[in-house]
């Protein structure tokens, strides 16, 4: 049952069995992301981050797009910015646009991004830094910076290597094409497809398979596993031992061996 929905002027928020969904909601402009959207994105993730009613979360966008990306009005008023300010502005700017990419994909909580339009440049980037895609049929998804001149400033150039390989990455970010779901899936991309009539259901059944477990072990194990590439085996295995020690500390854990033990006593 869905309890509330709270709405920022750009940003949606409801609730549904412990899944908060969190709306892109300018669709007008196909969701692009201006300076205030990006701060109410910021603020609504980071209070279903410390919500603990909230066991998952999905990503989507209003409307017939996920996100377009970047709002081009932002890029307009930069050509008008004087010479010897651009370079800075933007340096503050980038780390705004970090602090959304990181809280989504720093969230102790499973994040499914469920694609139900186009998703182009910072839009796809900040798809690809939720833990999983979701995407409806005929959606579509390009790094979409290069044709603006411009990189992949939302965290595509780490997230998108590790799901497609290096090779790949270099080719999509390079050329900027247009991936539809169908090769999206396949070469890892994605992870699911789904009609669209039926994505949000579907998104939302899975958040609901994934956050079944305890949180602690959800969080922890999240933790973990974003840092395996870049760490030692050594550091895992240590990562896991202390993760471990605060499991065995949790409710969860006592009451699981406790019906385990009770059920095979019986």
């Amino acid at each position: 049952m869905t309890v509330n929905v709270r709405e920022q002027e750009f940003i949606a928020v409801s609730h549904k069995n412990g899944i908060a969904t969190v709306t892109l909601n300018r669709p007008d402009v196909r969701n692009a992301i201006n300076d205030q959207m990006r701060s109410e994105l910021i603020d609504a993730f980071e209070k279903v981050g410390t919500d603990r009613t909230v066991r998952a979360v999905i990503l989507t966008g209003a409307g017939k797009g996920f996100c377009s990306g970047g709002d081009v009005s932002g890029m307009r008023a930069r050509l008008e910015v004087p010479a010897g300010e651009v370079a800075f502005n933007g340096w503050t700017r980038q780390g705004s646009t970090h602090r959304g990419v990181a809280v989504i994909h720093g969230l102790s909580k499973p994040v499914i991004a469920a694609v139900n339009g186009a998703a182009f440049g910072l839009g796809l980037d900040m798809a690809l830094a939720c833990d999983f895609i979701i995407a409806a049929e005929g959606a579509k998804m390009s790094m979409s910076f290069i044709k603006r001149g411009l990189v992949s400033d939302g965290g595509g150039m780490y997230f998108l290597p590790r799901r497609v390989g290096l090779a790949r990455a270099k080719e999509l970010i390079l050329t900027g094409r247009v991936v539809e779901p169908e090769e999206a899936l396949r070469i890892g991309m994605i992870d699911r497809i789904s009609p669209a009539d039926t994505l949000i259901d579907d998104a939302q059944l899975w958040a609901e398979q994934l956050s079944a477990g305890s949180p602690a072990a959800i969080a922890l194990t999240k933790a973990i596993l974003d840092k395996t590439f870049e760490s030692s085996d050594e550091a895992i295995f240590a990562l896991g031992r202390e993760a471990q020690a605060i499991c065995y500390t949790t409710a969860e854990h006592r009451a699981s061996v406790e019906a385990f033990l009770n059920k095979t006593s019986a």
